[in-house]
């Protein structure tokens, strides 16, 4: 086997109770390196089309890349994927903590879960040895709960853990994976897809090695590279504001969500939920994530209300913006306590954020009432009503049954206009960055291979600075040269997600820590032009999948109403919105880039270009 893999991969089929180890075939590693391609991999190869994804036939795939375990600032992410129950599509979401890492000490590069348990299970990954364990102790638990009383069980307080709360026991179509406590797989519903196979946890302790090809060149690249993320502009403000560094740029910018998007400008954002204000009134604690070097994880303490003194983690970028201004509040303790309720429950907070604006907003139009909300007055900036909420989704009590869905199949059941409202894409409710006056992070967010999201490229990069991925100049505000942006960073980003490497690493960092450090780890000779094929080719064998699963063209043409219809109210790009007109244009630019027929279809030429003859 090449250097940097555990070499196995571990399958375990919940119904019957087999465990199957396999080796790790090295054409598999070399076409796909790991990841993010061992999960698009196994999923085109393991996962029948048209299931439904809460299922007993859905897979779980956790993946590590050859990076993992191996030296700081390398592989200091995981990775899950199986299909969304929130979109019907191909999904991975990635998170913090050492559970990769321990997964390949124990022997395995990935562990693919399939099946349903009888009754509440734990798996316990002990090296060769596997178990499944009764949880019926456990079910019901809060994240922070579970993590406690497992460690009791298996009598190690360093075990490596994921674990679900409430919200997947009950299938909430949001629900993460919690890792570590206080990280999380937070998008796309992969808790509930643990949830619909009764299985509340999984803990892995390993005492194995990962070996590479050339240990003297991969330090001396770990040693440079560190230093290049403390001297880089974009990663240090990261290191000592964390990612809410990013706060007063997104609303000076109008990127900004508030009011279920209404605006994208928020001044008191920046006020009560900028880095530089967590830092002076919360933060106790900087801390990097496992086998990173940046300080960008920040642990704070809710120093008022009910939750006084509890410590939580963040709060991110992400979360101050979905759960704080754009459900129209902005109080530092009280997004604190929202934070910590998400995470001891296991909800995604940016989809908790947008299905909660979403209701309110539908409130404050009279499309539902204080008695569709059990008496509750969910105002806009109501936080005991938000507070509420987070509790009525995770248990699917009265509205929040419906809320649990999700943003599209709330808005589709509760009808009434309230279509409107839903912000979503391709089923997936949209993060925090505005597309209103930023055209390519539009059709990033109608491209993308999971719905909406920011983490598959972030192109507004190279519109506000005026310059395109290979330094030609660009305008904000146009559509032209922004198919281009997007597919740069798709690939540049699969690429990254085969290495499970932070996003935050890559923000003006010269790309050769990445292909290099893959080359030293593994043995493969690989350059930059071979990097970002791999992500190609990652990229493309996704869109098969989501082919297969039903996704066209018309998924992509179609954005929330509220960015396609209704001009930006305030900000640089005031009077903007994206026309459908536009986003065709761009499309259509998009698909001819990428070697895709007119309905986004690869061709059998692209196909073949990419090594993926016969898909």
């Amino acid at each position: 086997m090449q250097g940097g893999y555990a070499g196995s991969i571990l399958y375990i089929d919940l119904t019957t109770g087999k465990v199957l180890k396999e080796k790790l075939e090295g054409n598999l590693a070399k076409a796909f390196v790991g990841g993010k391609g061992f999960i698009a991999k196994l999923l085109y190869d393991l996962l029948e089309p048209g299931l439904d994804p809460l299922s007993p036939e859905n897979l779980l795939v956790f993946a590590t890349g050859p990076l993992n375990g191996t030296i700081p600032p390398y592989g200091n992410k995981n990775v899950v994927g199986a299909k969304s129950p929130l979109t019907g599509l191909y999904m991975d979401s990635y998170f913090s903590g050492g559970f990769g890492a321990e997964l390949k000490f124990a022997g395995y590069d990935a562990l693919v879960i399939r099946g349903k348990a009888t009754k509440p299970t734990y798996i316990f990954i002990d090296d060769s040895e596997i178990k499944l364990l009764d949880a019926s102790h456990i079910w019901g638990k809060t994240t922070h709960e579970t993590y406690n009383i497992i460690r009791r069980d298996v009598g190690d307080p360093t075990v490596k853990i994921v674990c679900i709360g409430p919200a997947g026991e009950n299938l909430v179509r949001f629900a993460c994976i919690d890792a570590d406590v206080h990280r999380q797989a937070g998008r796309c519903g992969g808790g509930a897809v643990m949830g619909s196979k009764n299985l509340k946890a999984i803990a892995v302790r390993g005492s194995g090695e990962i070996e590479v090809a050339d240990l003297d060149k991969l330090i001396k690249l770990a040693k440079e590279f560190s230093e290049v993320l403390k001297k880089t502009p974009d990663t240090n403000s990261y290191s000592i504001f964390g990612t809410a560094a990013a706060v007063p740029f997104a609303n000076e910018e109008a990127l900004w969500p508030y009011r279920n998007w209404q605006d994208q400008v928020c001044d008191k954002a920046v006020d009560e939920y900028s880095g530089e204000t967590q830092k002076e009134r919360v933060w106790i604690k900087d801390r990097s994530g496992y086998g990173c070097t940046m300080l960008c994880e920040k642990v704070a303490i809710i120093t008022k209300g009910p939750y006084r003194g509890s410590v939580v983690h963040g709060a991110e970028y992400e979360t101050v913006a979905m759960l704080g201004t754009n459900c129209g509040y902005s109080d530092l303790n009280s997004l604190l306590q929202a934070n910590l309720l998400c995470d001891s429950l296991g909800l995604d907070t940016i989809s908790t954020g947008s299905v909660i604006s979403f209701a309110m907003e539908c409130y404050e139009n009279g499309i539902l009432s204080k008695e569709d909300f059990g008496g509750l007055d969910p105002k806009f900036g109501n936080f005991n009503a938000l507070q509420e909420l987070i509790h009525m989704i995770a248990y699917r009590r009265g509205i929040g049954d419906v809320l649990a869905e999700g943003v599209r199949r709330a808005s589709q059941k509760i009808g009434k206009g309230s279509e409107r409202y839903a912000v979503e894409i391709k089923g997936l409710e949209v993060p925090a960055w505005g597309v209103r006056g930023a055209p390519a992070m539009a059709l990033q967010y109608v491209t993308t291979d999971r719905g909406g999201c920011h983490q598959r490229g972030w192109p507004i990069l190279y519109e506000v600075t005026g310059k395109d991925p290979e330094g030609r100049e660009i305008e904000r505000l146009s559509t032209e040269g922004k198919a281009a942006c997007c597919k740069w960073d798709q690939d540049y980003t699969s690429a990254m997600g085969t290495l499970v490497q932070c996003d935050l690493t890559r923000f003006g960092v010269d790309p050769r820590y990445f292909y290099e450090a893959l080359s030293f780890a593994t043995g493969y000779e690989m350059g930059f032009k071979d990097f970002m094929m791999v992500g190609e080719r990652i990229w493309n064998l996704i869109r098969l999948i989501n082919l297969r699963e039903g996704l066209t063209k018309k998924d992509e043409e179609r954005m929330p109403a509220r960015f396609c219809e209704e001009p930006l109210p305030s900000g640089p790009a005031r009077g903007h919105y994206i026309s459908k007109s536009d986003l065709k244009r761009m499309l259509a630019e998009y698909y001819r880039l990428r070697g895709w027929d007119a309905e986004g279809k690869p061709s059998q030429r692209k196909l073949a270009e990419l090594g993926l003859n016969g898909y």
